[in-house]
């Protein structure tokens, strides 16, 4: 297997609902996301895949749904303000509702997945950064390595 990672940064606010300390308050972080794909053979011109594909799939994604936003577990009362204020916001889904880094990476991993379905690329894993010194990892454990 042949394998690229793309870096993705963006900027979100969020909380960690019942969280013990002070990340159940409302705060913002630098995200940034290495997504890496995988194929068995490289194009004709020798890669995976050009990277301005994965920018224009995957980041315009990010751009649309979390760059700028909140994103929300589906029981934070804060949506409620957000929807009157009209402010943009993402809802992570019931399996994995807290926006944490391990669950914001595993919804960045499924999200590349429908994203590059069809396009023969394998998403092999995803970290992101919540800070310069703190990241979560995961990985798809359907990709061969």
């Amino acid at each position: 297997m042949k394998r690229i990672t793309r870096k993705f940064e963006f900027d979100s606010g969020h909380r960690v609902m019942r969280h013990e300390s002070k990340c159940r308050n409302i705060h913002g972080h630098r995200y940034v996301a290495e997504i890496t794909v995988q194929s068995e053979e490289l194009d004709e011109l020798g890669r995976v895949v050009d990277f301005g594909v994965l920018k224009k799939v995957i980041g315009s994604w990010i751009d649309t749904y979390l760059d700028h936003c909140y994103i929300a577990n589906p029981k934070d009362p804060a949506i409620s303000l957000l929807v009157t204020e009209d402010w943009k916001f993402y809802t992570m889904p019931q399996c994995r509702p807290n926006p944490t880094a391990e669950n914001l990476a595993e919804e960045l991993g499924v999200r590349s997945i429908e994203l590059l379905d069809g396009t023969g690329l394998e998403v092999y894993s995803v970290r992101l950064f919540e800070t310069p010194n703190c990241w979560a990892d995961w990985g798809n454990q359907n990709a061969r390595d």
